[in-house]
């Protein structure tokens, strides 16, 4: 075998060897594949059903979001801030028994206003903002969605009826948005959703007081009045 042979052959290994590195890397990387699954979890599965199943476009949208924001550093709430956040959830969870409607788009705006002064796109950008939020906080970020879909949303008379099921999307939007509120705020009082949802505020399942009454909000959804 003459020496340029040789050479042509070690030359030819050398780029497949490359090249099968540069794809298993690219398939590691969190900009694609695995890693996109890994780093959005369920907000993965609801870009592929936005893009009709199409995953390859579901990547490539949700790899854009990462290199726009995967460098977003968020800033600390002074203690200040915090206090007032919470004080105005909680004001806006009692409020939901009176005037749900009104209490969701409190929440709607709350969490704009919330991100915001994390350091994430101004609410008034109300897209971009959300995908900031996804990129760093992709496991709740869809509850804000539901609460601006829903405080966006015009009730629909033939639908809803006596306004019951209304009420009842606009509990569910709530109570899913308190995770994301939950991870902004910096709080590690998050509820188990068991104890959340249809037992009264500081109660768990069983009847015991929690010791966490005035942060766990779990209104039971017989008494919310219909809007």
């Amino acid at each position: 075998m003459s020496t340029g042979l040789i050479i042509a052959l070690i030359v030819i290994v050398a780029a497949v060897l490359v090249v099968a590195a540069v794809l298993t890397l690219r398939g590691r990387s969190p900009q694609h594949g695995r890693g996109l699954k890994r780093r959005f979890g369920p907000e993965y599965d609801r870009a592929v059903a936005r893009h009709d199943g199409d995953e390859k476009a579901a990547e490539r949208e949700l790899a854009e979001r990462v290199e726009r924001h995967g460098s977003l550093r968020e800033q600390p709430l002074e203690p200040a801030q915090r206090q007032r956040y919470e004080e105005r959830w909680t004001a806006a969870q009692e409020r939901f028994v009176d005037s749900p409607r009104e209490a969701v788009a409190e929440a709607d705006r709350l969490l704009a206003e919330l991100a915001k002064d994390r350091g994430f796109p101004d609410g008034g950008q109300y897209e971009e903002q959300f995908a900031a939020l996804s990129v760093h906080h992709a496991h709740h970020v869809h509850g804000y969605r539901r609460v601006h879909t829903v405080a966006g949303a015009r009730v629909n008379a033939d639908r809803d009826g006596d306004g019951r099921v209304d009420t009842e999307e606009m509990r569910e939007a709530m109570v899913e948005a308190r995770a994301l509120f939950e991870d902004l705020i910096g709080s590690h009082r998050r509820e188990e959703p068991s104890t959340t949802t249809d037992v009264r505020a500081g109660e768990s399942r069983d009847g015991r007081d929690n010791g966490r009454g005035q942060h766990t909000w779990a209104f039971n959804r017989r008494h919310a009045k219909g809007s």
